[in-house]
């Protein structure tokens, strides 16, 4: 018995699987929509079943496509393997690696881990998707990313959150401000100073509005702005002070911007690692996860 079809269709089919869609799958693997699509339907052709039933509104598997994906993950994940462990396997592999982290993260681990990660597969591009909590929960959830680097918040039940680190919310000013030599101040303290905060669409938000719930700022924000990094650009620019985490301060010494640690009450975020759950990782998948673990101990060390 000869079956007309290849490797090739095998990718086609598990990447619907995966993004959940026909043009997002066609996206990650490189093709036009039009040619993921033939290689599907040559898949189904030759063995003889559907594998998809298709709305205009979603793409759901078949119960024949549900007992053949396994065995195409299983294949598909020993040939990777078996690529990586010839000679430079592991420099040859190709293809698109998609991770979602939030702003803060983005900064603080994915250029090392990127830097580590290309030095080993040079021929696998990797997408960085840096966005909200929610933004980055929901690319997880979605299938188009293959991993993601966020906190603790509002996660959406098919993902998984296995804890990198524990970090602690600071107060970033001027260092020619009159907190700047501060060892420590309360949020009363710093909320009496003109202050710049995140917008209640940014996750940092919810996690500090849920921990100082009585807390009341002896005067109004001067200004409101969606993410850290801009944030942390108008205490650059002089406009006040604001609570950001710490892992989003430049490294210190810095010429303009002091970190000084907020108490009464120290307030603490988690950040983690995002997995769909039940989803089969590549081995470069893998990779990349174990690399990112890596970092807030290596990090840490300097």
């Amino acid at each position: 018995m000869s079956i007309h079809f290849d490797l090739n269709d095998l990718v086609a089919f598990r990447g619907v699987v995966e993004q959940g869609s026909f043009r997002r799958a066609a996206d990650s693997i490189g093709i036009t929509q039009s040619a993921l699509s033939r290689r599907v339907e040559k898949l189904e052709s030759a063995l003889g079943v559907k594998l998809f039933e298709r709305t205009t509104r979603k793409v759901s598997l078949t119960n024949v496509g549900r007992a053949f994906l396994p065995q195409v993950e299983r294949l598909l994940d020993d040939l990777d393997l078996a690529l990586l462990s010839v000679g430079e396997g592991a420099a040859l592999r190709t293809g698109t690696l998609t991770i979602a982290c939030v702003p803060s993260a983005a900064y603080y681990f994915m250029p090392h881990a990127i830097r580590s990660f290309n030095a080993q597969y040079p021929k696998i591009k990797l997408k960085l998707i840096d966005a909200s909590a929610n933004e980055v929960s929901a690319a997880v959830t979605s299938g188009e990313a293959d991993l993601g680097v966020s906190f603790t918040g509002n996660l959406a039940p098919e993902v998984e959150f296995d804890l990198l680190m524990e970090e602690r919310y600071v107060i970033a000013c001027r260092n020619d401000h009159p907190l700047a030599g501060r060892t420590s101040v309360t949020w009363a303290e710093a909320y009496q100073h003109d202050y710049i905060t995140l917008d209640r669409s940014s996750g940092n938000r919810l996690v500090m509005d849920r921990a100082l719930p009585g807390l009341r700022a002896a005067k109004e924000s001067i200004c409101e702005a969606r993410h850290v990094t801009t944030v942390l650009g108008l205490v650059e620019a002089g406009l006040g002070v604001a609570a950001v985490p710490s892992i989003a301060m430049p490294v210190s010494p810095h010429p303009i911007l002091a970190s000084v640690a907020l108490t009464e009450p120290e307030v603490v975020r988690q950040m983690g690692l995002l997995k769909r759950r039940g989803r089969t990782l590549t081995p470069a998948a893998l990779e990349l996860e174990r690399l990112i673990r890596e970092l807030p101990e290596r990090l840490a060390r300097h």
